[in-house]
């Protein structure tokens, strides 16, 4: 355990690292502790990657940086992303509190900030729909350039367009019934992308996710592992194909 606890620094201080463009702030002492209590609650390096990001596009918002970051600023936003990240796979706080020691526990218990711009979408309707639409556009002009695959993108694309004129001042049931559509479609795009794999792509991203969960495999009972892990997928899959969230949370 130490060993893979000493690997996890090594690689939050490497990402750290070249998010300060080449500045290296070691992670060592209270840093290290910190860092180390992650990998004891389980947080994927890919979670404390994201958190990490998240920071430094606050930072970046603030205006021209004066001094490298360290990794302890970046704490409450790497803790955010891993509660959402466990909320989105339907990970239970009892199975992440089970692998985590007393003080990691007292931690993640505590009541968590929002961060700014993120989470209970401040975005209205049409203005999703309008970044969905570029996002699919995006997606088809870097996809594999496979017909069927680019056929389904532009139908969705046309389906969106139309639903984007219909849906100002849209209220009610009329609402709801998009917004349930919006859900249907971003499954079955998801379910398209998923066969469009190549074999060989579709067992990298389930080892991926097998790595991403491994921390909370033996306390997460078989049917909820098995859901987390096809949500991972999910996620991966949209990643690769760069495709953007199509129901409206």
């Amino acid at each position: 355990m130490q060993i893979e606890i000493a690997d996890y620094c090594r690689e939050i201080e490497a990402y750290l690292c070249r998010k300060n463009d080449g500045h290296l702030i070691r992670v060592v002492g209270p840093s290290f502790d910190l860092v180390s209590g992650w990998a004891s609650q389980g947080v994927p390096l890919k979670i404390a990657f994201a958190g990490i990001d998240r920071y430094f596009e606050r930072y970046y918002r603030q205006g021209p940086r004066r001094r490298p970051v360290r990794i302890d600023f970046c704490e409450a936003d790497v803790l955010d992303v891993f509660e959402e990240w466990r909320r989105a796979l339907g990970i239970s706080q009892s199975s992440a509190a089970g692998r985590q020691p007393a003080s990691a526990q007292s931690a993640m218990a505590r009541p968590r900030r929002s961060p700014s711009g993120e989470g209970g979408s401040s975005v209205s309707l049409p203005e999703h729909l309008k970044r969905v639409i570029l996002k699919l556009t995006s997606a088809r002009a870097s996809g594999s350039g496979d017909a069927e695959w680019e056929d389904v993108i532009d139908r969705a694309a046309r389906e969106l367009d139309l639903a984007r004129e219909n849906a100002r001042g849209i209220r009610g049931v009329a609402r709801q019934a998009l917004i349930d559509r919006l859900s249907v479609l971003d499954r079955d795009l998801l379910r398209t992308a998923r066969l469009c794999l190549r074999e060989t792509s579709r067992a990298a991203l389930a080892k991926e996710a097998d790595q991403e969960l491994a921390g909370f495999r033996a306390s997460m009972p078989a049917d909820a592992f098995a859901r987390a892990r096809e949500a991972v997928i999910d996620r991966l899959v949209r990643e690769h194909f760069r495709l953007p969230t199509i129901a409206f949370l």
